[in-house]
């Protein structure tokens, strides 16, 4: 049996996320159902992490196991061939027998993209917001998250999880004429994570909270006491370390 690693690339505006559901569109399904397709047998493949409805992906990983002799560029020239345009695979490769596209990475590479302006060219991939926003306090929230925490406040109410501690490598803000990034690398994330922390950063940065308020809300463990969860579609999973 070969096992197979796939990169792949979405716009998740019209997905309900990654892992594939009883009646929703999934990346998940429609990466096994071109497998599946390709090879003529059914295909069922690991994702590195489960992004929610409406999040994209420049470099999302895969990887499934086959008897299939079929050369790696087929994998991605035929399997593009039988998805729909909001999905391509990007690159395949051949791993090692215990690689997993979940278990085997090291960290995971977020990033989420703030407007200052309405756009019409782009409107899927950030959320507009209009007040000004002070970065500098923003940076200073980004501070009190570092290192290995408890991120129970930012993980969605009721989430079906072993633990919530996650090792955050780094964690900054940058402008540009129009926008704000934040970009973010941990070991893990967990449900809503990152949408969690942009919108509680977005209150601090707003006035509305204090950046000394992170290090409080971190122990808080309670998602109550953090901030509103920020909108899906400014949101891409960039990266994935093995």
């Amino acid at each position: 049996m070969r096992n197979i690693k796939l990169t792949i690339e979405y716009d998740g505006t019209d997905f309900c996320g990654w892992q594939i559901q009883a009646s929703d569109r999934t990346v998940q399904e429609e990466i096994e159902r071109s497998m599946s397709m390709l090879i003529d047998s059914p295909v069922r493949i690991t994702g590195a992490g489960r992004t929610d409805s409406g999040v994209h992906a420049l470099a999302q990983a895969a990887n499934f196991k086959t008897d299939s002799e079929l050369p790696l560029d087929v994998f991605v020239r035929g399997g593009n061939s039988r998805l729909p345009h909001d999905v391509r695979i990007v690159s395949a490769e051949e791993v090692a027998d215990d690689f997993s596209a979940r278990y085997s990475a090291k960290s995971r590479l977020y990033r989420y993209v703030i407007t200052k302006r309405q756009k019409a060219v782009g409107r899927r991939y950030c959320w507009y917001y209009w007040n000004p926003l002070n970065i500098e306090k923003m940076n200073a929230a980004c501070t009190a998250i570092l290192g290995t925490q408890d991120f129970q406040s930012f993980c969605q109410a009721k989430a079906e999880v072993d633990h919530y501690l996650c090792d955050v490598h780094y964690a900054f803000w940058r402008e540009t004429k129009d926008e704000l990034v934040f970009e973010i690398r941990a070991n893990r994330f967990l449900h809503n994570m990152v949408r969690i922390l942009v919108g509680t950063m977005v209150e601090i940065g707003d006035a509305r909270l204090q950046s000394s308020t992170m290090v409080e809300i971190l122990a808080a463990r309670n998602r109550a006491a953090a901030g509103a969860t920020a909108p899906a579609p400014g949101l891409f999973l960039v990266e994935i370390e093995y």
